[in-house]
């Protein structure tokens, strides 16, 4: 299988622009869907990739807040999905469309491409769907998707997903939609086989039960990794996971990994 390495290429330098904020509604409660219009031409991002926005003109908070990519829209717009959660998120949700944003990006690896044969089973828990969606985009009828959420409100852009015409399977912790469980006990289920490769997001838990279920099964496959970040560079070593091959930073090494390859 290809290592998990995505393209480095452009200098830091290259991938710090600003972009005017475009849209920031509601998609859920709790959840929003943010739209930035670049000034100037920064790289295209790829699947898995993330960028670190200001949230504001004012000093405080000092960092910028990751969000990963979710889509690349028309006329260059960057859409990405969050949740309102902590200082910075809480700011950036008031913000009116024209307001001019600090933007870092795209940083980070990308999402391997399946090999011949393979069939994707994307796994995407809560708001890990923000990660994922590039790929059920590009997979389209392809990929079989679990979908996972604490609850109906939770599993978010779900019709958005819908749309795609992937194999669709939705599980919840309390009921409200789909199979009341996890999104492991959704995979025992559909009992993926070797053909498959699974590409995961979500909460560290969920991560770490997914991680255990591939390995039982001899599944290969990838995940990203949800981590608080600083710098989103690699220069503050703020967000290191352990791995079977040392300590690796999840902005930089990652945030993608090979599911085997992690020690969680």
């Amino acid at each position: 299988m290809p290592a998990a390495a995505g393209d480095r290429t452009a200098s830091n330098s290259t991938r710090s622009f600003r972009a005017t904020l475009a849209g920031n509604f509601e998609v859920s409660p709790g959840y929003r869907l943010l739209t930035l219009r670049p000034e100037g031409s920064p790289p295209a991002p790829k699947p898995g990739q993330f960028y670190m926005v200001s949230t504001g003109p004012m000093p405080e908070p000092l960092l910028k807040r990751p969000f990963c990519y979710f889509d690349h829209g028309g006329q260059g717009t960057i859409s990405m999905l969050y949740k309102v959660q902590g200082k910075g998120t809480q700011l950036l949700s008031a913000m009116p469309d024209g307001v001019s944003l600090d933007v870092l990006g795209p940083l980070g690896n990308s999402y391997p491409m399946p090999r011949k044969g393979q069939r994707p089973v994307i796994v995407a828990g809560g708001i890990g769907i923000a990660s994922l969606m590039p790929l059920i985009k590009k997979f389209g009828a392809e990929a079989r998707v679990v979908f996972g959420a604490r609850s109906r409100e939770d599993m978010v852009m779900r019709k958005e997903v819908s749309v795609f015409l992937c194999e669709l399977h939705g599980c919840t912790d309390d009921g409200s939609m789909g199979l009341q469980g996890t999104v492991v006990d959704m995979l025992r289920d559909l009992e993926p086989g070797k053909d498959s490769v699974i590409y995961a997001c979500g909460p560290k838990p969920m991560t770490r039960a997914v991680v255990e279920y591939a390995a039982g099964r001899g599944l290969k496959g990838y995940v990203s990794l949800e981590e608080n970040m600083a710098c989103g560079i690699g220069a503050c070593m703020g967000c290191v996971v352990m791995t079977k091959k040392g300590y690796r930073r999840v902005c930089k090494e990652g945030p993608v990994f090979r599911l085997e390859d992690l020690a969680l």
